[in-house]
Formats: C-alpha cells, sequence, structure tokens
C-alpha cells in the first residue's frame, strides 16, 4: 500500500512553527521528480525552490568541456534553492535529480518573503544553509585526499541517510559523474565492496547489504558532515512518519 505524500516528509517544512507553514502550505505544489529530470541549471534564475520528499538531489558543479563533480546531496531534510534567500537569484550548480521520487516546490518569491519577515523560519533556514556548507567543503576535501572507494562510500551513506530503503538506482555513469572519476574506477570501488558483502551490485541497481560495514569502510567526511547536521538541525523532526503541522510545537 502506498504511503500518501504529505509536506512533513520533508524534515525542513515538518520544523516550520505552525503560522509560517499555514502561511505557505497553500503554495506548496506537490511534484514528480523523477531520476535524471534537471531542477535547474548553472547560472540560471530560480523560479521555485523544491523541498525533496521521496527524491535525491544532487548539486554538481559543471564545467567548460561538460566534466561534472557532485558538490552536495540535499534530500528530504532540506530544500534546494538556498540562493533565493542568500542574496542571489542565481546558483553556480546544477541540480539533478539522482534518486527518483517526490518533492514539492514554492515560489522563490515566497519563501523570499518568508525570510524577509526575520522571524523563526529565518535562523531555521540559515542552520541548514551551514550545515549544506560544511557538506560542500567536505566533499571538496574528499574528493581530493581519498579514495575512489571511500568516496563510494560516502555518496551510498548519504543516500541511506535520506531513503526510507537499502535499495538504490545508481549506474556506474551516474556514480562516474557524481565522483568525478573514470567509470573504471567506478567499477573496481565497487567490485570491491561487493566482495566484502558491503553491498549487491548489479545493471545500476545497489543493494546495501552490510550499512555498518560500510560504515566502517567509509573515509571520515561522512561522519563530519553527519556530526554537523546533527549539531546544527537537531530540534528537527526526524521520525519515519512525521507529525502533522498541528502537532508541531510552535
Amino acid at each position: 500500500m502506498a504511503v500518501p505524500h504529505c509536506t512533513t516528509q520533508n524534515h525542513l517544512l515538518a520544523a516550520f512553527p505552525v503560522a509560517e507553514y499555514e502561511r505557505l502550505a497553500p503554495h506548496l505544489e506537490l511534484v514528480p521528480m523523477p531520476l535524471g529530470h534537471v531542477l535547474c541549471e548553472s547560472g540560471g534564475q530560480l523560479q521555485h525552490v523544491y523541498f525533496p520528499t521521496t527524491c535525491i538531489v544532487s548539486l554538481l558543479y559543471v564545467l567548460k568541456d561538460g566534466a561534472s563533480a557532485e558538490i552536495a546531496v540535499v534530500g528530504n531534510e532540506g530544500l534546494v534553492g538556498i540562493s533565493v534567500f542568500m542574496g542571489g537569484d542565481t546558483t553556480p550548480s546544477r541540480a539533478v535529480v539522482r534518486s527518483g521520487g517526490h518533492g514539492y516546490r514554492l515560489k522563490a518569491q515566497l519563501l523570499q518573503q518568508e525570510f524577509r519577515r526575520a522571524g523563526p523560519v529565518l535562523g531555521l533556514l540559515l542552520r541548514y544553509t551551514q550545515a549544506l556548507i560544511t557538506q560542500m567543503t567536505q566533499t571538496a576535501v574528499c574528493n581530493r585526499h581519498h579514495s575512489v572507494e571511500q568516496q563510494l562510500c560516502r555518496a551510498l551513506l548519504l543516500s541511506l541517510d535520506r531513503l526510507s530503503s537499502n535499495s538504490l538506482t545508481m549506474t556506474q555513469e551516474l556514480i562516474a559523474n557524481l565522483l568525478g572519476v573514470r567509470r573504471e574506477g567506478v567499477t573496481e570501488a565497487a567490485g570491491n565492496l561487493q566482495r566484502a558483502g558491503l553491498i549487491r551490485y548489479n545493471r545500476g541497481h545497489i543493494d546495501v547489504l552490510d550499512r555498518a560495514g560500510l560504515e566502517q569502510a567509509v573515509c571520515e567526511c561522512y561522519g563530519v558532515v553527519k556530526l554537523e547536521f546533527d549539531r546544527l538541525l537537531s530540534d528537527i523532526p526526524r521520525a519515519a512518519t512525521p507529525a502533522l503541522p498541528h502537532e508541531l510545537p510552535v
């Protein structure tokens, strides 16, 4: 039986106080977010912000020759489009759905208006932004200093944290584009993890068999990012079935 869609499946929306939530709720639009769908291009003007619920969005930096590398991921813990309230209408990154599902979109100007009220939403969005910047910074360090196998472990764990399943759809080409490495490196890394009994990989489908083993194999970068998200956003609901808005504390 399919789980009904709910705005509070997104943890940021679930943390909005009642008054702020009720102001924005009529304008939140449920949209499908299929694998590979581009939400915004580098340099494009943002018309909407997106609150993922059952999908994961990859923020990519794209070079002139078309090469790319993932700088951050956004799932049900956050939103796509922080530049809307950080002072810019455009973003240098491309936002692409890397795990299909659904999310809610909101017109950019409405979130800008809420941010400028300087109420509780402002502080919430700034804390999320700081956590996201930490993820971007640590990803840059990880891509420079750690092995492809460790980077793959980090990518898998970040995905698991944002989904309710241990199964992921990620082709070798997609992983190579996310990590900014050659497909041969991904093939070797995935093979090593499979031989170790941590994952089962077949035709673009990855089943994580041993999460604890992945956490042992991953570099320190995953833990640094997770600790910072937990520290900055400790008051945001993380339950599998988030509370409804009228059940949340004001």
